[in-house]
Order: structure tokens, then C-alpha cells, then sequence
């Protein structure tokens, strides 16, 4: 996902366009791994003096609600990024420092699939967490 795509199908499934909501995903555009609500707020309180964490929730749930966003849980907070898409499927390795992402090609279901036969598998989700380069 990218910023155009991203504020095309806001456009697209009927929210109206706001700055705040531009630049909430400019934030994320920039960003190369997983952010808080808080390093959200803290860069959009310059521009917006007043904003409240209620807005900055509602806009990070109603951007996953549209698969803008992704999220996961760090250290028991939630963390979003500007969802991978459905190029491909993968994993990710998650740097519990600065949130980078690097993806991972090999999914650890094709080899656990087998032992779950007559299960109906739905969905599945693997991370691997650590230190990127640049924060070991």
C-alpha cells in the first residue's frame, strides 16, 4: 500500500478526506516499520495543538477496519504500518527497537499444514521480534 492507494480507497468506500487524515497517512508513508498511537501524536501535536488520542484511535481502528493499516502487539501496545499488500504472501521480522520490518519468504505453514489434517486452517500469523542492525 502507498499513500495514493491509501487515499483513493478512503475516497473509494465513502469517508470524506480530511488533512488530519492525509496526514496521518503521510506519517505512515514515511515511516519504515511498525509506529505507536503515541509516535503519532506526538508528530501530528505540533501541526494540531489539542488533537486527542480519541481521534488518532479512531482514524488507526478505521484505517485497519479498510486494510489500509496493519497492526501487531509489541510489548503489550498495538503498533500499525502501511499494510504489505496481497502481492505475496509473507511473514516479518519486527525490530523491537524501532519497529523496521524485514519480510520473511518462507512461511512456516507449509510445513506445519500437514499435521492438522481434517483441521480447517483460517488464517495464521508469524513474526519473528529482535534487533535490526542498526539498534544491536
Amino acid at each position: 500500500m502507498n499513500l495514493n492507494e491509501a487515499l483513493n480507497l478512503l475516497k473509494n468506500e465513502g469517508y470524506k478526506f480530511t488533512d488530519k487524515r492525509k496526514d496521518i497517512l503521510e506519517f505512515f508513508a514515511e515511516e519504515d516499520g511498525y509506529r505507536t498511537a503515541s509516535d503519532l501524536w506526538e508528530k501530528l501535536s505540533v501541526k494540531y495543538p489539542g488533537i486527542s488520542y480519541d481521534t488518532i484511535y479512531r482514524n488507526l481502528h478505521l484505517f485497519h477496519d479498510l486494510h489500509i493499516l496493519e497492526s501487531t502487539e509489541l510489548d503489550g501496545e498495538k503498533h500499525f504500518r502501511f499494510s504489505c499488500g496481497h502481492e505475496h504472501h509473507h511473514h516479518h521480522f519486527i525490530c523491537n527497537n524501532c519497529g523496521k520490518t524485514k519480510s520473511i519468504e518462507t512461511c512456516p505453514m507449509d510445513f506445519i499444514q500437514p499435521k492438522f489434517q481434517g483441521y480447517m486452517i483460517e488464517s495464521h500469523k508469524f513474526e519473528v521480534y529482535g534487533l535490526c542492525p542498526v539498534c544491536k
